[in-house]
């Protein structure tokens, strides 16, 4: 692997706080034994009424009756609407900005009321405004055309509009864009707004969200957006084709090296290639990497490995980067040979998370292993200290006990001799786990 996947697998672990998740059901395999029956009873109006609260309720749709419903894991299912077609356009922008809800970071951590709640702030605070200043005072042509590399404003970011919120009464077009206006803002290199932000309020701090995540989902998936681009930002003020620095224009979500700059008015600056077409310096990057659940070819097994630096008896899925020029399934069955020496044959997807350390985006999977092909070798890659087979009934059982994260000790009473210690429910292997559980993979011919 060129990048490890030990932090991808570490980290997948870190989630604590449960959320609403949606669950694949079968819908025509029918109740053969008690965990059906359970299911049908139990969980399928439950699941309803959340897909209902998270907007997300597709369930009289063609392809739910089919496929069941759509899985939303933590950090996506955004509120926000996005509408990025209207980032170059400076007037909105402008129009945006001046009644905005904008969530200011430092360090890469959000501002915070406590670690449930975000703290916004808003132009009319002095030095929120006198940091900003007026960046969209002109077309973004004629702002890269003015470029001047002696100032380097902040990172300032465009995340959506909350179309259900109108107490800004912002509209744009004659009203067919309107909501609550929300940016990002990187207040990193200026200590003193972040201690302005915070003076006389004790409550209010930028909290490492990657270790207490405590935030509602919504809110966490705005926080998700704003962390992977300020930090893609703050990576690329230089152009990796020619070295000149940098400007940031699309609202915060593309960096261009401009041809000219104001302060070397006499000195024209040299051809670059990444002003000719779509470059790959100019957009923010996304890392896919795979995550997946894989049964045996009996179907009654479940394949759980563990690094040796994990708390003891913590296990969870496999995970890996995907490789250039590799489907997901490909991935997946590269990934669970060369850790684990398992053959895969057929791979389904699942569900996707994004994860913002700093930048990936998870293709949750379910593998089936080829008969024959389950013998577990771990000699190839030196990824894992152990791996095993585990009974899903088995999992069945440690899933309904409490589950922490790798930073939270085990709590008193929780674990039995012979027990595991498996990722909590926001993460996205805790709910593979519970899809094959519940049979995902069991379900019938379509």
């Amino acid at each position: 692997m060129s990048r490890s996947p030990r932090r991808i697998l570490s980290l997948l672990t870190l989630f604590t706080p449960p959320q609403p998740i949606l669950a694949r059901i079968p819908r025509q395999r029918p109740p053969q034994h008690r965990a059906f029956r359970t299911l049908a009873r139990d969980t399928l109006p439950r699941m309803a009424s959340m897909a209902a609260a998270a907007g997300l309720d597709f369930s009289q749709q063609n392809l739910s009756q089919k496929f069941g419903n759509e899985v939303v894991n933590y950090f996506s299912g955004s509120p926000l609407n996005r509408v990025s077609f209207l980032r170059a356009d400076t007037a909105f922008l402008a129009a945006a900005l001046a009644v905005a809800k904008i969530l200011p970071f430092s360090d890469l951590d959000p501002l915070t009321a406590s670690p449930k709640e975000l703290s916004y702030t808003s132009m009319s605070v002095p030095a929120i405004a006198e940091l900003i200043g007026t960046p969209y005072t002109a077309p973004e042509a004629d702002l890269i055309a003015a470029h001047d590399s002696r100032h380097s404003p902040p990172t300032l970011l465009f995340l959506g509009l909350l179309e259900s919120d109108k107490s800004s009464a912002f509209s744009y077009a004659d009203g067919k864009y309107s909501g609550q206006p929300f940016f990002a803002l990187d207040v990193t290199a200026h200590p003193t707004v972040a201690a302005a932000l915070t003076a006389g309020k004790p409550e209010l701090e930028f909290r490492k969200t990657r270790l207490n995540l405590q935030l509602p989902p919504n809110d966490a998936a705005v926080v998700a957006m704003a962390r992977h681009v300020l930090h893609w930002n703050d990576r690329n003020t230089f152009c990796s084709a020619c070295g000149s620095r940098t400007m940031s224009v699309h609202g915060g979500t593309k960096r261009v090296c401009p041809a000219t700059d104001a302060a070397a008015p006499d000195t024209p600056r040299a051809a670059c290639v990444s002003r000719q077409g779509v470059h790959n310096i100019a957009f923010p990057r996304t890392d896919p990497t795979v995550i997946m659940a894989v049964v045996n070819a009996a179907g009654d097994k479940v394949l759980l490995g563990r690094q040796r630096r994990w708390p003891d008896r913590f296990y969870s899925c496999l995970a890996g980067f995907c490789e250039p020029a590799e489907s997901v399934e490909e991935a997946v069955r590269r990934e669970t040979w060369e850790e684990t020496g398992v053959h895969v044959g057929r791979v389904v997807i699942h569900s996707s998370q994004p994860w913002p350390y700093p930048a990936c985006l998870m293709l949750g999977a379910v593998g089936e292993a080829l008969p024959g092909g389950e013998g577990i070798d771990l000699g190839n890659d030196p990824e894992l200290h152990e791996a095993q087979w585990y009974d899903v009934e088995f999992l069945r059982r440690m899933l309904a006990k409490p589950q922490r994260g790798l930073d939270e000790a085990e709590g008193e009473g929780d674990m039995e001799e012979g027990d595991i210690r498996l990722p909590p429910p926001t993460a996205i292997a805790h709910q593979l786990l519970l899809a094959v559980t519940k049979g995902y993979h069991l379900a019938a011919k379509m």
